[in-house]
């Protein structure tokens, strides 16, 4: 699968229809009778916690939902992992070296860490994750696409070699949980979807699907025992029932917040309301594979006709930053640009400088994202006095992957989320070989730019290599880009040590319930 297959993953998650890991109601005790292996938690209160649906599993290789890696942040860990700003820190490995030739990478792991039954975590556990990922072919396996070899000399060391240098091998192995480091007797066993052994600062104590999943405190974490004594996900698709939740004091945290309501919360006394700009971006796409469309000047005319601020106020409230690249302000990535302000005469010279004089334009929404009907619904409003009639269809978003996939559209609209490197997105959606290339875009300057960038160590020329490839992908509307969405959580007062993180990562390792 391809990059655009976890994105996705994690879009739908965010609209609550997720398959249960066991039938509903059915409890799954880890820690009773019939023991799974998992060790006890410390003392301490039960942080409640309410997602917006039901993880369809807890195998994080697998797995390509937001909802199962919010509770998978806190079971499993990565070799390494990005800190507040994105930038990657130890994690199972305490230390790397890279050769001269930048195709060697020698990790040094942790000593004494274990598994949540006790069991010794070696490098073996390593390799073995990182080849079943590869040779199973699972979701993440192009994230090690320069990887020739996997070796561990000794049990507290790992050697990765590369192709060519990878700048981007650390943000790939540890942008996030779906490279989860994962116990091989675990997997065999076939209990790894429901009753998952990790070596992270929780262990999964019980998962009663459509219910609850409750996680228990792990007091011999490597990074320090949690202050809490565990957690338990609730799963609350409804805004108003978790809000009601949070105030009445049944929950402690949630995310199922609507962009609207940002403004009532802020003058909320009695909550704490977290807004961060995040790393994810919402575009639309013009199939260059149909007439007229594969013409620059007609993508460029519908650049200039979109109100991208009428779009933003109505899906965000105002809580998103309007971009017209994929990367925002906050991050080290970040390039100025701002060739498209709403210029309806610049819009029409294109078209007749195209010969295009009207027509209809198929736009692919989904009633799962209700921001793409929104969405959809302005740029009808703008295109009209172009003589362009909208007409849009918003189908399920499993309906609307095989209609992307198999290129039945003129325009769509959709989202990308976990970005930290720009290899992550550029190379797969813009790329004229890569795998998410449902546009068709392919223009040979960018090719060699995005080829150079992937092997680039220099970060200065590397992040004007990126900037350079940007510039042209925006010029050329290989995607037409509208916004970075912000991270929106709130959470009782009681809760303290908690920070709301641009890649949506929910940390609870260090935070703590106050009296």
């Amino acid at each position: 699968m391809k990059r655009r297959t976890f994105v996705s993953g994690i879009l739908l998650a965010a609209t609550g229809a997720v398959a249960a890991g066991c039938s509903t109601g059915e409890g799954v005790d880890l820690d009773g009778d019939g023991d799974t292996g998992t060790t006890g938690g410390t003392e301490g209160a039960t942080l409640r916690v309410a997602i917006g649906g039901e993880p369809d599993q807890l195998d994080p290789n697998k797995t390509s939902a937001y909802f199962a890696f919010q509770v998978l942040e806190n079971v499993f860990d990565t070799l390494v992992q990005p800190d507040e700003n994105l930038e990657m820190q130890p994690a199972l490995a305490e230390s790397w070296e890279v050769s001269e030739d930048q195709l060697t990478w020698t990790f040094t792991l942790r000593d004494g860490v274990t598994w949540h039954d006790g069991s010794p975590f070696t490098s073996a556990d390593v390799v073995y994750t990182y080849r079943r990922i590869i040779d199973e072919e699972l979701a993440n396996a192009w994230r090690f696409s320069a990887v020739t070899d996997i070796g561990a000399p000794d049990e507290r060391t790992v050697v990765i070699t590369v192709s060519a240098p990878s700048p981007n091998l650390l943000s790939n192995l540890g942008g996030f949980k779906g490279l989860a480091i994962v116990q091989e007797a675990n997997v065999t066993s076939g209990d790894i979807a429901t009753k998952p052994i990790g070596t992270g600062p929780f262990s999964v104590s019980e998962y009663r699907s459509g219910e609850v999943i409750a996680l228990t405190a792990n007091p011999d974490y490597w990074g320090g025992a949690p202050e809490i004594g565990g957690v338990e996900f609730s799963f609350i698709s409804e805004a108003s029932t978790a809000l009601a939740a949070l105030r009445s004091g049944e929950i402690d945290w949630t995310d199922v917040v609507p962009p609207q309501q940002v403004a009532e919360l802020e003058g909320d006394g009695e909550l704490e309301l977290g807004v961060t700009p995040s790393s994810d971006y919402w575009y639309l796409a013009l199939n260059q594979a149909r007439e007229p469309w594969s013409d620059v000047r007609v993508r460029q005319a519908i650049a200039y006709a979109i109100d991208r601020d009428a779009i933003l106020q109505a899906v965000s409230y105002g809580t998103a930053e309007a971009n017209q690249l994929a990367i925002p302000k906050d991050s080290v990535w970040f390039t100025e640009y701002s060739r498209y302000s709403l210029d309806l005469d610049t819009a029409q010279s294109l078209l007749s400088e195209a010969g295009f004089t009207g027509g209809t334009l198929d736009m692919l929404a989904t009633s799962d994202y209700p921001e793409t009907v929104t969405a959809a619904q302005i740029i009808a409003s703008n295109l009209e006095p172009l003589g362009i009639t909208v007409e849009i269809r918003q189908p399920d978003f499993s309906t609307w992957l095989d209609e992307q996939n198999s290129g039945n559209f003129d325009m769509l609209m959709m989202g990308w989320l976990g970005n930290i490197d720009p290899d992550d997105f550029y190379y797969s959606q813009h790329h004229s070989s890569g795998g998410s290339n449902a546009q068709g875009y392919a223009n040979a300057e960018v090719d060699e730019l995005l080829d150079a960038g992937r092997v680039e160590t220099d970060k200065d020329v590397r992040k004007q290599t990126y900037a350079d490839a940007a510039t042209i992908i925006a010029d050329e509307c290989s995607y037409i880009y509208l916004y970075n969405p912000s991270v929106i959580q709130v959470w009782s007062p009681s809760l303290t040590g908690y920070t709301a993180r641009a890649d949506r990562a929910i940390r609870l390792a260090q935070v703590g319930l106050a009296d």
